[in-house]
């Protein structure tokens, strides 16, 4: 099972910087740091730090798939929240196993790995924050507004891997950076024009649709619209 949130009691790791403390127990030895990738014509603490980053955002892409699954009031959404959720937790262990293949420790925080998870923690946070100051309708579209722009960090993370990959020279890092991608990267695509093209098209079907507003229904009526707004 992957993990999905790294703390002290998971075995995670980070380093310390001007504001911030990590127990000595927890502090990756920068002797460690510099063997990743050592040998190679990478930048290997550079690449553990970049892997570290889109573990954070896998794994938060995890929680948030899973916290839209549970309040979207359309079947068609839920359906695909928990499909691609599911999947984001299998890219979680793909790049558990990828940075234990390479010789890293997949419980290894990074500096941009916690930038990323604050920023990931904001975005989930922002749709719960306007609930009771919105309607219905725009909640929803709130969620996916989240999934999208969660999906658009995703799509460019393993399109640059993919690309930085094609640089290097055949061997064992190239195969296991080359598997990883072929794993992931077509899943990326579609969770990426899944989210454009579902949320064009809940634009346009409310823009087109009668004008009778969630403020003049009953809420039971506004769900009951939800449900039938993509299928």
């Amino acid at each position: 099972m992957p993990t999905l949130i790294p703390t002290a009691a998971t075995g995670a790791r980070s380093v310390p910087a001007t504001m911030t403390v990590v127990d000595p127990a927890r502090t990756l030895p920068p002797e460690e740091q510099e063997r990743f990738l050592a040998g190679t014509e990478l930048n290997g603490p550079f690449v553990a730090d970049l892997l570290s980053d889109m573990l954070a955002h896998e794994r938060c892409g995890a929680q948030l798939y899973r916290s839209v699954a549970q309040r979207t009031n359309n079947p068609v959404l839920e359906e695909r929240y928990r499909h691609f959720g599911e999947e984001t937790v299998e890219h979680v262990a793909a790049l558990e196993r990828l940075i234990t293949e390479l010789g890293g420790d997949p419980a290894y925080v990074s500096p941009a790995a916690r930038a990323t998870e604050k920023a990931g923690t904001a975005l989930l946070e922002s749709t719960f924050l306007l609930g009771g100051s919105v309607d219905l309708m725009t909640l929803e579209l709130v969620m996916l507004d989240a999934v999208l722009l969660a999906e658009a960090k995703d799509h460019a993370n393993w399109s640059c891997l993919a690309a930085m990959v094609e640089d290097l020279p055949g061997g064992q890092v190239r195969e296991a950076l080359d598997a990883a991608v072929d794993e992931i990267e077509v899943q990326e695509d579609e969770h990426l024009r899944w989210a454009q093209d579902t949320r064009c098209r809940m634009i346009s079907l409310q823009a087109t649709s009668s004008p009778a507003t969630s403020r003049s229904m009953k809420a039971e009526d506004v769900i009951a619209r939800i449900k039938n707004l993509l299928t």
